[in-house]
């Protein structure tokens, strides 16, 4: 078999597909291999040294990170740049030859392999914001809820925060038993996210304090932990 200089895979989630090119551009390997198999059968076939090109989703930085612990250079493609190399119709063996080569043009930017401490910090993020998400649209929830019973709610959260038990309290406020009942579940829910909020929040606090980058950032005027850890998580130099 030629020497194969690159490669482009294609992840999934049980059968990944492999595209291997020499240093000419000439297709010299081609494989199908699942999940629990495509690294042992890529060692034993591709040296140490060789260019592997996957396309930026779910997995691709924890893959990355495994090939470049043995020696491989990585590129994570955005898939912008590889839908113009698709050939033909879209499928696990087009896309592995189009990622192939997408990787080796000049005007391609990788997107840079994250360390596992910027993928905890990430991660974080993530939840946080889905959180933050959730306890706007519950709150919103509620307003429209009472606006039914003739109550006008507060714009801020934390102001329907303190109206809520002040309705339940309330035994003139025209509320039905079934409602109350219902409200205060929906109020324990409210709560429940606020913890959750203020739990992210301080590990996301101690994590700024002990990011040596993180804590360079926030000597910036209006820099907190939540800008700087972000900033930290998203940094393309790792």
């Amino acid at each position: 078999m030629e020497i194969i200089n690159r490669v482009g895979v294609d992840l999934a989630k049980n059968v990944f597909q492999l595209h291997g090119a020499d240093r000419k551009g000439k297709t010299v390997w081609k494989r199908k291999l699942s999940r629990d198999k495509w690294l042992t059968v890529l060692f034993a076939t591709v040296k140490p040294g060789a260019v592997i090109g996957m396309e930026a989703c779910a997995g691709s930085h924890h893959w990355s990170r495994m090939l470049m612990s043995k020696g491989y250079e990585v590129k994570i493609i955005p898939p912008q740049f590889v839908k113009p190399f698709v050939k033909s119709n879209k499928n696990d063996a087009n896309d592995a030859q189009a990622i192939c080569e997408a990787m080796v043009r000049p005007d391609m930017h990788p997107v840079k392999v994250k360390t596992i401490e910027q993928q905890d910090i990430q991660a974080i993020h993530r939840v946080r914001n889905e959180i933050k998400s959730h306890r706007i649209a519950k709150g919103n929830q509620i307003r429209g809820l009472v606006a039914e019973y003739g109550l006008v709610a507060p714009k801020e959260l934390s102001s329907l925060r303190r109206a809520i038990p002040e309705w339940l309290e309330d035994a003139t406020n025209g509320l039905t038993i079934f409602f109350r009942q219902l409200l205060q579940g929906l109020y324990e829910d409210l709560c429940s996210m606020d913890k959750r909020m203020t739990e992210l929040d301080k590990q996301i606090a101690v994590i700024a304090q002990q990011n040596p980058m993180a804590n360079r950032l926030q000597q910036l005027r209006g820099v907190g932990p939540l800008i700087a850890t972000a900033l930290v998580a998203s940094n393309r130099r790792g």
